[in-house]
């Protein structure tokens, strides 16, 4: 237990610069609070003691707003950044080393039996408001951009952004901070700059078709002068 605690302050330390003292972490880190309620829900859940489980789990979300099912399982090193806001379903798994940012939510699509929340891998970062609906796995080292909505499974060392929520980098080149989920390419804003360039291309064929259609009226009435006068 204590191994856990003392691992989920480092995890703070790494992964938020405004962090000062481990005293002011202790003390006023919701995300941290919300976590280690959670280990005690999860292991009152685990023992089939599930009503007092969702006792503390929603004391917790009071306290933090931060709601984690007490069945969901949760990896070493968690980092919940601000935390306000973000909802974790009942069957979601979450694996080591993952930053998550307020507003997500890791849930379910229906009222399906067994798995039916998402699979978060190793190294993983979900950006603010970012929605993973489903069961189905992010894979290890990905990026899940702010406001993103996932709704099938991630590769691997991939980033995802846009809403429905598309691969957009994949084993490529990595982000030297993994922190700065704002920083992400946006299919939508590619596509509009495309239909802008494609835009502009017509309207310098039709510029240039224009010209030509000038050009050739201008010689048709010279030609015409030239007859008239002959």
């Amino acid at each position: 237990m204590f191994k856990h605690i003392k691992s989920d302050i480092r995890a703070v330390f790494d992964n938020d610069p405004a962090a000062r003292s481990k005293f002011e972490v202790v003390f006023t880190y919701a995300g941290l609070h919300a976590i280690w309620a959670h280990r005690i829900a999860h292991s009152l859940y685990t023992r089939r003691w599930f009503t007092l489980a969702r006792i503390v789990s929603q004391f917790s979300r009071f306290m933090t707003g931060v709601e984690i099912h007490p069945g969901a399982r949760i990896g070493n090193r968690l980092f919940i950044d601000h935390g306000m806001g973000i909802v974790i379903g009942e069957t979601c798994e979450i694996g080591d080393d993952v930053i998550i940012y307020q507003g997500v939510t890791l849930g379910g699509t229906g009222k399906e039996k067994g798995k039916r929340h998402p699979t978060v891998g190793n190294n993983v970062v979900i950006g603010s408001g970012a929605k993973v609906l489903g069961s189905f796995r992010i894979g290890d080292n990905s990026n899940i951009g702010s406001n993103a909505v996932v709704l099938r499974e991630v590769p691997n060392n991939s980033t995802v952004v846009g809403n429905p929520g598309r691969v957009v980098k994949r084993n490529g080149e990595r982000v030297s901070d993994r922190l700065d989920h704002t920083k992400m390419p946006d299919p939508l804003i590619d596509s509009l700059r495309f239909l802008q360039k494609e835009i502009e291309e017509l309207r310098e064929q039709m510029g240039n078709e224009d010209k030509q259609k000038a050009e050739q009226r201008r010689l048709e009435s010279q030609q015409y002068i030239g007859d008239y006068e002959i």
